[in-house]
């Protein structure tokens, strides 16, 4: 039995291997495309450095260190939920932290954001990276059972808080690994891929059996979902992406749902790719502000839920223009099964936090539908 095999045996035993129709979640039923009251809302981002409740905590806190302390990343994700009224609480982590018992270290540099301090760039490196010791990343897990019991009870309006847990996709974390931090122009990873079928494949390989391992933890914890980050998969061509990306991110995400959970598959910049995206399985993608609602649900097909898409920037706006927007994207969404309002990237630093609060209120009041509606009109 290989490694991956015995992950997906061990974790067999929490969820059923197929996807749950129903749930007490109207943002579990929206990814599954089954019919809701209203449109669930949430926002990538949501516990960040626009709120001064995450503030005060940064100041006695590094972002590792909140991320590595189950009880007060708990905390962050559960005030920013409840502090927005959004459908759903995604626990506070960090992409890269399945670095660190791979056996490569990284810190966060004030003006620079991540960086690998021994990059990841030859054969050499990447089989000396390890698989086997991902229950060093079990704090996440804590984190997400803690949010999970707080959201255990329905609110008032019969709906229970979905949980959202997330991992890397494949690409985005190799390229983070070998870059050594953001890039612009992703130079030294496609030269590795390009270079390097075989070592490309192995390090594909690796991480997709540490993140299995991964979501299966966090699911195991309470997740309901689990988001599928591909940041940077929009500075690949179509051809590049099928060739080289596609294969490994279709086996991560086909194992997810083996667990019993919906995926959201969510990249930046990705409208050329989206019909090629929708191969994966996932059962949500989610869409960012480049492309109109309408034109980005065709390409990622009838089939498959979507996630977004205003642009985080407009929340800077006036509130009469913001809300013009979220009318927009709604009008576009037009009330059909499968459409969860979320922005086309993260909250940024100095977004009014009363904007964020008042686009979630605009959902859930201009979204509901009514007793005919809620059956569900054929796509």
């Amino acid at each position: 039995m290989t490694q991956t095999a015995a992950i997906l045996a061990e974790a067999s035993h929490f969820r059923a291997p197929t996807l749950v129709a129903s749930s007490d979640s109207r943002f579990v039923r929206a990814c599954l495309r089954e019919p809701v009251d209203r449109t669930p809302v949430w926002f990538l981002r949501q516990a960040g450095r626009y709120m001064p409740e995450y503030m005060a905590v940064r100041r006695h806190h590094s972002l590792l260190d909140i991320c590595r302390t189950p009880s007060i990343a708990a905390e962050v994700t559960i005030t920013a939920a409840e502090r927005l009224g959004v459908d759903a609480a995604i626990i506070f982590a960090d992409l890269l932290l399945p670095f660190t018992p791979m056996g490569l270290d990284f810190e966060f540099v004030n003006g620079e954001g991540p960086v690998v301090h021994q990059p990841v760039r030859t054969r050499e490196h990447i089989a000396a990276l390890r698989t086997d010791r991902t229950d060093d990343l079990r704090y996440v897990a804590e984190a997400i059972s803690t949010v999970s019991k707080h959201f255990a009870s329905p609110r008032v309006d019969g709906d229970r808080l979905g949980i959202i847990g997330f991992c890397g996709a494949p690409f985005t974390l190799a390229s983070y690994m070998i870059e050594g931090g953001s890039s612009r122009n992703y130079v030294e990873t496609k030269k590795l891929m390009y270079g390097d079928r075989d070592a490309w494949r192995m390090l594909s390989d690796k991480l997709v059996t540490v993140l299995t391992a991964y979501a299966a933890q966090q699911v195991e914890a309470g997740a309901d979902v689990i988001q599928v980050f591909d940041s940077w998969a929009g500075a690949l061509s179509v051809e590049d992406y099928r060739d080289y990306v596609l294969p490994a991110t279709t086996q991560l995400i086909q194992q997810i749902k083996t667990f019993g959970v919906p995926v959201i598959y969510f990249g930046v910049d990705t409208a050329s790719l989206l019909p090629t995206m929708r191969e994966t399985g996932a059962d949500v993608l989610g869409l960012d502000w480049r492309v109109p609602l309408e034109e980005g649900w065709r390409l990622a097909g009838a089939d498959v839920a979507v996630q977004g898409n205003l642009d985080p920037i407009t929340l800077f706006a006036p509130q009469d223009v913001l809300r013009a927007r979220v009318e927009g994207i709604l009008a576009a969404a037009a009330n059909r099964p499968g459409h969860i309002f979320n922005l086309g990237h993260g909250i940024v630093p100095g977004t009014p936090v009363d904007n964020v609060i008042a686009v979630a209120q605009w959902v859930r009041e201009l979204s509901r539908r009514s007793g005919a509606d809620r059956i569900g009109a054929p796509r």
